[in-house]
């Protein structure tokens, strides 16, 4: 691992539903960026999925919190955007960007109350194609923004002084973040 410069502990989530075609981009976000960059002790990787009300634990431990997760902005397939602070939605009841988005509202909602929620919040959105494939793959718009995604959230990253490097060797198989053929190759192969 790399030195931590601060004692910010920063959470970098995917949120969103691998079994609903795009709806997985958040998941899929995570599970790449520690193949391809190691990060300081201060920084936690997590696959959120679906999870809503449990992963308030891991707000409250959080400083900084930067989330990636498909949001139906009503833009073209596959555009990403970036959202700061206030921008991203705090409380049920703003309008529902993704299936899954009320959930995570109340997560944050839940974390405020408690006088826990992360002194800074970004999210890395990307415009879904296809939310109603079951067991569908990322559409290629989808799939072809996570390393983009990924870059961008190196450079929020940066802005808060973390160090984050390029793995001279993708992480091995054996410690990656998904296991049990539910990552992202094996999910998606498909019999020939």
């Amino acid at each position: 691992m790399l030195n931590a410069p601060n004692d910010d502990h920063i959470l970098v989530l995917g949120i969103g539903n691998i079994l609903w075609a795009d709806e997985g981009f958040g998941v899929r976000a995570v599970e790449d960026f520690p193949r391809r960059y190691a990060v300081p002790d201060n920084v936690t990787i997590l696959d959120g999925g679906t999870q809503g009300l449990y992963l308030v634990n891991y707000l409250e431990d959080a400083d900084r919190l930067l989330v990636f997760d498909a949001i139906d902005y009503g833009l073209p397939p596959g555009k990403l955007k970036l959202v700061r602070g206030d921008e991203v939605p705090r409380f049920t009841g703003a309008k529902k960007m993704s299936l899954h988005q009320t959930g995570f509202q109340e997560v944050i909602s839940a974390a405020d109350l408690l006088g826990r929620c992360p002194k800074h919040l970004v999210l890395i959105g990307c415009q879904p194609l296809d939310l109603e494939d079951w067991g569908g793959p990322l559409t290629a718009s989808v799939r072809d923004q996570i390393a983009p995604a990924i870059e961008l959230a190196c450079k929020v990253l940066a802005e808060w002084g973390i160090e984050v490097k390029l793995r001279d060797t993708p992480l091995a198989d054996s410690e990656r973040l998904l296991a049990n053929d539910i990552d992202h190759a094996s999910y998606e192969m498909r019999p020939a």
